[in-house]
């Protein structure tokens, strides 16, 4: 698709997947969780891929390879890692994905049902869904088909707490806003890190509206230990002998 770039975030550690390997080369049916996310990006015809890669990321970067990288050389959050890849979009007006590498199970569909949502006049649209036990997962408030906040489960109300619609990650930006968004995001918080997710609250201060879209429980799984990759493992297969 003309005028969609993707920025993935890869630099994260393998550390509880007890493994001196990246996370995001984690294999998933024979594959590095990232090359999953890259053959499906190709499949959208997206014009512009990159990947956030850490200091170390050498063998992320020959992955990837030829797409280029940028690397985050400190990891102070989500949102810190998504301005490590401003540099390659200067002058970009297009739609700005931002996928998290350890979720290789995205779907064409649901990457052009964001791309819709997108086209709507909406400068940032999640990605949710609707797990059987939301407890873990932050929610996202929508009202009347726009999305009012994301919330963690830690700091939600009672009311915000019985809302199931959870946000998987994923997101999408009008490509001439993200930058501007993400350099009003504050690390003023108890772990010091800029968060993406505060991208909503602040798009929406500047006027801008947001809005989410539905994806599947089984896509937005991740892998952050043995057993979730190995569930990966086993969905991943079981999609392919279909």
């Amino acid at each position: 698709m003309k005028n969609v770039a993707a920025i993935i975030l890869g630099a994260g550690k393998g550390t509880r997947m007890k493994s001196d390997l990246p996370k995001v080369l984690m294999p998933v049916d024979g594959k590095p969780m990232i090359r999953h996310i890259i053959d499906m990006l190709e499949e959208v015809k997206v014009d512009k891929i990159v990947t956030v890669i850490a200091p170390d990321g050498d063998l992320v970067k020959k992955e990837v390879a030829p797409y280029p990288t940028c690397v985050q050389e400190k990891q102070l959050g989500t949102g810190h890692a998504v301005r490590s890849a401003q540099s390659e979009f200067s002058g970009y007006r297009g739609d700005i994905l931002v996928i998290f590498g350890d979720q290789p199970l995205y779907t064409k569909e649901t990457i052009k049902k964001v791309l819709k949502k997108r086209a709507e006049g909406y400068s940032v649209v999640c990605v949710g869904f609707r797990p059987d036990d939301p407890a873990r997962y932050g929610r996202l408030v929508m009202k009347k088909g726009n999305l009012e906040r994301i919330v963690e489960y830690k700091d939600a109300s009672e009311e915000e707490r019985a809302i199931n619609f959870c946000n998987s990650g994923i997101m999408c930006f009008a490509g001439d806003k993200l930058f501007e968004i993400l350099a009003a995001i504050s690390n003023e918080n108890v772990t010091g890190e800029y968060y993406l997710t505060d991208a909503i609250e602040i798009a929406l201060r500047m006027g801008l509206k947001c809005s989410a879209v539905e994806c599947s429980v089984e896509e937005a799984s991740a892998a952050n230990t043995q057993e979730e990759l190995a569930q990966l493992d086993a969905i991943m297969k079981k999609r392919k002998a279909k």
